[in-house]
């Protein structure tokens, strides 16, 4: 279900320490980095490769061409699910997708409120900060502040719905298309694409 605000209030950082799980897995990744079973190194690689590159790089796929193709936008719109599983961007955490689309009207964000569900193989890894509890508590309670953490400051007439991802559904923001990219190559267009700006706490970046 979305909820709906309108508030205007100040932001407030965010941050909060690693949760107790997150804690346990920096422990347990110290002990086998010390018996040298891992190289912290590689490992950070294949987690970069997965947050920045793989999944976020699939969801400006499919954003670019929703903004260059108006019948794909359609289609994506009507049944995102089919759409993704067709280009070949289905499988774990991504079974089920609905793609909400940003509006001068509408912002959209997404959020998980009882643990951390995300479309992996459109956007990779969840960040840190999407399953902290901070932002599951506030991404709900005050957007616009949330936003506003994030750098984003929306016009005063702009509505914020917030929708809660699900184990059976994974939400993934269609964002306003930049000015001036008229005529802009697929490519470019994809570049534009940010991570952020697919859950909604952050917009698509402007052409150079």
């Amino acid at each position: 279900m979305p909820h709906d605000h309108h508030s205007h209030d100040d932001a407030h950082p965010h941050a909060l320490l690693p949760s107790d799980p997150a804690l346990r897995v920096k422990a347990l990744e110290t002990i086998l980095t010390r018996k040298g079973l891992i190289d912290p190194a590689a490992l950070d690689e294949i987690i970069d490769t997965y947050e920045n590159k793989i999944g976020p790089k699939n969801g400006a796929d499919v954003v670019a061409r929703a903004w260059s193709d108006a019948g794909f936008r359609k289609a994506l719109l009507e049944d995102a699910t089919a759409v993704v599983r067709d280009l070949g961007y289905y499988g774990r955490q991504g079974e089920h997708v609905v793609v909400v689309e940003n509006t001068p009207e509408t912002h959209n964000m997404v959020v998980c409120t009882l643990c951390s569900c995300y479309p992996w193989s459109l956007l990779g890894i969840p960040p840190a900060w999407y399953k902290s509890d901070a932002y599951r508590a506030r991404a709900v309670r005050e957007p616009r502040k949330v936003l506003a953490d994030f750098g984003v400051t929306l016009p005063e007439g702009t509505a914020v719905r917030v929708w809660d991802s699900t184990a059976e559904m994974r939400y993934l923001v269609l964002p306003m298309r930049p000015e001036r990219t008229e005529g802009m190559p697929f490519e470019q267009l994809a570049a534009l694409v940010t991570r952020d700006s697919m859950i909604g706490t952050g917009l698509a970046k402007a052409p150079a």
